[in-house]
């Protein structure tokens, strides 16, 4: 019978509680920079998150996941449409608007869009969905949209979150 190897240095052993390999795993993820948006009730509604998937091309889908302790939350839960604007580097600003305060559409950086749906101006592209899904999982949800509408903006470098701070790929030299 064959020994299990030690366990890697820095690894927490299975007894151990796992939140902090957690948070210090997922920090060592990048992940892209978007805003999801919503109206409900007259007011937009708006939050930064990094959870943002592609589901299916056919039809076309993407997922987001977010607390149910948000702010936005109400919003999400209760409107049909939502909307998902993919940052670039140029948005650093509106990312942390929107991860920040309260105050995320004072401005005219932003208009109403299909169903409604605030469309944040001059990101790299956006897209309205048709919530198809909601999944309650105790205080986070996972909300699957069907998309509906969407455009494409500037091109530039995306805007990713890594290690508690924003940055961008940088090229390697590797060729195919």
């Amino acid at each position: 019978m064959n020994n299990p190897s030690p366990a890697p240095t820095g690894l927490q052993s299975p007894s151990e509680p796992h939140g902090e390999s957690f948070r210090e795993v997922f920090r060592r993820h990048a992940a892209g920079v978007a805003i999801i948006t919503a109206v409900y009730d007259d007011v937009p509604y708006g939050f930064t998150a990094t959870s943002v998937a592609s589901l299916s091309a056919e039809p076309p889908r993407f997922s987001f996941n977010m607390a149910r302790t948000s702010s936005s939350w109400p919003a999400v839960a209760n409107t049909n449409f939502v909307g998902v604007h993919m940052l670039s580097t140029e948005n650093e600003g509106l990312a942390n608007r929107f991860a920040r305060t309260k105050d995320r559409f004072t401005g005219d950086h932003w208009e109403p869009g299909p169903e409604g749906v605030p469309i944040i101006r001059d990101v790299a592209g956006w897209l309205v969905g048709r919530i198809s899904m909601r999944l309650s999982f105790e205080n986070n949800a996972v909300v699957v949209a069907e998309v509906i509408a969407g455009n494409i903006g500037p091109d530039g470098a995306p805007l990713l979150y890594h290690g508690g701070s924003y940055g961008t790929p940088t090229a390697t030299d590797y060729v195919i």
